[in-house]
């Protein structure tokens, strides 16, 4: 029965790459299940579970339907994170362009994505899956956010690049945190704090840590994330500002 399933899957399957399909006008209904259903369960799955819990036979049963209906509208697990992958970045509202400047524009992306990826930190494992709309609109919206400082195509796919570098980099820092935390059962940073202080005390006293120990002596941010966050990005935009106006005052020698 399970080979002849896997025939039957594989006859019914369209190789019409996904996001052409769904462009498609909808048939009559067979079930009720719908693109958006079915990525709303799996990222739920995803959310309380993880996203090794996500599978298409959990899928299934999370919506209360065969084991094969969702293939109706996925070809498989690859297509299933597009779709979850793509309802994940539905969540960010973009922000609007008029009077606004690039680095406005592209403070406000970069802390609205952050806030996505914390709300689903399994996405960093997902989000190369492919292209998908929503990922194509962020992309699109902070390019015309830079188009007015006439830079080449490259340079400006390199600027977002980084930007979105450094966001994916602060929330798998701040998520993995968070996880040890979880490990080792311990509720508070304070706590972790309390926990290694031992083999941080040994390692201060050798000596060879002097700047981090004037750290962990005078920081009065050492919990405060979201400042971290926002100092590092200002940061970020701050580099690419100066890049920028050199580049400009180049063109105008």
């Amino acid at each position: 029965m399970a080979v002849q399933d896997r025939r039957d899957r594989s006859e019914e399957q369209d190789s019409t790459p996904l996001w052409q399909r769904l462009e498609r006008p909808a048939r009559a209904p067979r079930m009720p299940l719908s693109p958006e259903r079915i990525a709303e369960a799996a990222v739920r799955i995803a959310d309380t579970e993880g996203l090794d819990a996500v599978t298409m036979r959990r899928l299934a049963s999370a919506l209360g339907v065969a084991p094969m209906a969702a293939y109706r509208y996925v070809n498989g697990k690859d297509e299933l994170l597009e779709l979850m992958v793509d309802h994940v970045y539905g969540e960010l509202e973009l922000p609007a362009m008029e009077a606004a400047d690039w680095r406005q524009i592209t403070r406000v992306l970069a802390l609205r994505l952050r806030d996505v990826l914390l709300r689903h930190p399994w996405v960093s494992r997902a989000d190369w899956c492919g292209p998908t709309p929503n990922q194509l609109a962020l992309l699109e919206n902070a390019l015309a956010a830079l188009a007015d400082n006439r830079l080449d195509a490259d340079t400006s796919m390199s600027m977002y690049s980084t930007v979105t570098s450094y966001v994916r980099g602060a929330v798998d820092s701040e998520t993995g945190l968070k996880q040890m935390l979880r490990t080792r059962g311990w509720s508070s940073h304070e706590e972790a704090r309390l926990e290694l202080a031992p083999q941080m005390q040994w390692l201060i006293k050798t000596g060879r840590y002097p700047m981090y120990e004037r750290y962990l002596r005078e920081a009065a941010r050492k919990d405060d994330t979201q400042w971290q966050f926002e100092i590092g990005l200002d940061s970020v935009l701050e580099g690419i500002a100066v890049r920028l106006e050199a580049d400009r005052a180049a063109r105008e020698a």
